[in-house]
């Protein structure tokens, strides 16, 4: 018989629910303090939210995004964010970067004169350079992106709910979305707490942490649903414990796997993704304890209905069993 890598045994007996109250307490007061931190301390907002100016430079020279942060430093312009633009109409000699700046404290955007000082500062290590193109992101657009980033999450949740009660009972949706709504806020909270810069790139990230929770949860509520129907008399406490212990090996290599790739890219990915993979990695962790401490303690506390409901002559687990999903 081949030999398998098992990260934990094949069979385990492990109580999830031996300290229900007080990882289901933990987890309520993560939210609140999370919830506090980002009212009383606010959010590091990027440029993407706290408006700025954006230039972008083409040069026939290799563009070194290390060299134009390095000649930038000593301007005193606050957060600068540069990356390079890549497309597949380039010619071979267009090296083209993107550079953002944020307002300048009593400014909607840099005064022309900083605008003169960073050209001045690129084209001394890169005499090649010019600049097609300096646009400004004024406090109101910056202000809408955010009420953006707040509906496309809140969407998110929304179509994950529906599609879970659809695909189960109303009891797993809200589970699942409690859940979600626990991973969301307290990696905000995170990033508040330490003052971690908060762009578009991190809701990217809060968005794939929705997908890859629900992604856990489903699973064990899938096994816990054919479970229903298989031990009509085991009490419900007893069958959740039945099924995360059946999916804990599946539940560990994923997120494990997860992690190895996600640590190698926040070491190795240099400084332009490192905040998006921070938020993913602190979202894999917290989104596989909420799978396996929070969303089947909601259902728990709720309660099902394990009474056969009939339907065509045949009894179902549930009314919503023949949903093709």
């Amino acid at each position: 018989m081949a030999w398998r890598l098992r990260l934990v045994p094949e069979k385990t007996t492990i109580d999830f629910f031996k300290l229900q109250w007080v990882t289901f307490g933990a987890s309520v007061l993560a939210v609140v303090v999370s919830l506090l931190a980002v009212a009383v301390i606010g959010l590091n907002f990027g440029v993407d939210f706290k408006g700025g100016t954006t230039i972008r430079t083409e040069s026939t020279q290799e563009l070194d995004v290390g060299v134009y942060r390095e000649a930038l430093s000593g301007l005193s312009l606050g957060d600068v964010a540069i990356t390079q633009v890549f497309d597949p109409g380039f010619r071979a000699d267009q090296h083209v970067a993107q550079i953002r700046i944020e307002a300048q404290e009593g400014e909607e955007a840099i005064t022309p004169e900083a605008i003169a000082a960073i050209e001045a500062a690129l084209v001394a290590v890169d005499p090649a350079i010019t600049f097609p193109s300096v646009e400004s992101v004024g406090p109101k657009v910056s202000s809408e992106l955010i009420w953006s980033a707040v509906l496309a999450i809140a969407a998110g949740a929304l179509g994950i709910w529906i599609y879970v009660w659809l695909r189960f009972e109303w009891q797993f949706a809200v589970g699942t979305v409690a859940a979600l709504i626990h991973d969301v806020v307290v990696t905000v909270g995170v990033f508040s707490i330490f003052q971690l810069k908060f762009d578009l790139t991190i809701v990217a990230a809060l968005l794939t942490i929705l997908g890859y929770s629900v992604n856990d949860t489903v699973v064990i509520f899938d096994r816990l649903r054919e479970n229903l129907a298989k031990y009509k008399t085991m009490p419900l406490r007893d069958m959740m414990n039945l099924t995360a212990n059946e999916t804990l090996s599946r539940t560990i290599m994923t997120a494990t796997t997860t992690l190895i790739s996600l640590t190698c890219l926040i070491i190795l990915g240099g400084d332009v993704i490192r905040g998006f993979v921070f938020a993913m990695l602190f979202g894999v962790v917290i989104g596989t304890y909420s799978t396996l401490y929070v969303a089947k303690n909601i259902v728990l506390m709720l309660g099902l209905d394990r009474s056969d409901k009939p339907k065509n002559g045949k009894p179902l687990d549930h009314e919503f069993a023949n949903v093709d999903a």
